[in-house]
């Protein structure tokens, strides 16, 4: 009996698992699906399951996800699959199912225009199916990863960089429409990422700017673009001031003026008005003719 007891303990105390808030035990039972564990709290189930460890990348977000600090957490970024690095020799069984955050590298792409521009962006995201992230994707978070970057891509090349005049303001721009891309984003990359059982929460940029080989022409195209828009601002003042002048004089008679004389008033209000120094009045003692 007590042979009996040391063989048959063991088996039974495989059985116990222990599940913390938002996490989850994937179990297969002689190669097929046997369930999952979502609840938090202690359980008792088959001995004779075992627990599937998610990716190596998987694990690592989990370890950090789930508070794995010091020697156990190092262990496992150092044996991670991220950047070509061996595998993890002892890795997690627990899926985290916290909310998660992807922070995607900046990118080159080419907008509607062909101008090319970089743009880095934010993704909140988390599992939801915990079956279809474990089987039916090798790494689901190198999978969303490239899913970003590919839906990333088809976004930014509907959209121009900027409003100009060969792209009209009501096709928007990657930087006057950022709420609209953002949702036509996380709806383009949930559609991709729903094989995998993960859920976008929010996909948001972090980084929109020309690309550094045509950053300082464009600099001078908007800084020209500002200087004729503040000149016509200018002109449109000046001649609602030169022909408030006009008839201020001719209301109060103050001196009659042929046209003529008109023209050259006008002329001289604005050069005056419209220059951008200080003007130099000449004193004309005698008469104008």
């Amino acid at each position: 009996s007590i042979l009996v007891a040391f063989i048959v303990c063991p088996i039974l105390f495989g059985g116990f698992k222990s599940v913390r808030p938002n996490e989850a035990i994937v179990f297969t039972l002689f190669g097929k699906y046997y369930g999952t564990l979502r609840d938090a709290g202690f359980f008792f189930i088959n001995p004779f399951v075992s627990a599937v460890a998610p990716p190596p990348a998987g694990a690592v977000l989990a370890a950090t996800a789930l508070g794995e600090t010091g020697a156990n957490a190092e262990t496992s970024k150092s044996n991670s699959g991220i950047g070509g690095v061996k595998t993890a020799r002892r890795p997690l069984k627990k899926m985290s199912m916290k909310t998660m955050t992807l922070n995607n590298d900046r990118q080159k792409i080419n907008d509607k225009l062909g101008n090319p521009v970089e743009i880095g962006i934010v993704v909140i995201w988390k599992v939801v199916d915990t079956v279809l992230a474990m089987f039916n994707v090798d790494d689901y978070v190198e999978f969303l990863s490239i899913q970003c970057d590919s839906s990333l891509r088809a976004i930014v090349r509907l959209y121009p960089y900027d409003t100009t005049e060969e792209a009209e303001a009501s096709q928007g721009s990657l930087r006057g429409s950022s709420q609209e891309i953002c949702i036509r984003l996380q709806e383009e990359i949930q559609s991709k990422v729903a094989v995998a059982g993960l859920e976008i929460i929010e996909a948001r940029i972090t980084h929109l700017a020309y690309a550094p080989e045509i950053a300082a022409a464009m600099l001078q195209r908007q800084q020209a673009s500002a200087i004729i828009d503040a000149r016509k601002l200018i002109v449109d003042g000046a001649v609602g001031m030169v022909e408030m002048a006009l008839e201020k004089l001719s209301e109060r008679d103050v001196v009659r003026l042929d046209e003529e004389r008109k023209a050259a008033m006008v002329s001289n209000l604005l050069v005056v008005l419209c220059g951008n120094r200080d003007a130099q009045p000449i004193v004309n003692s005698g008469s104008l003719y």
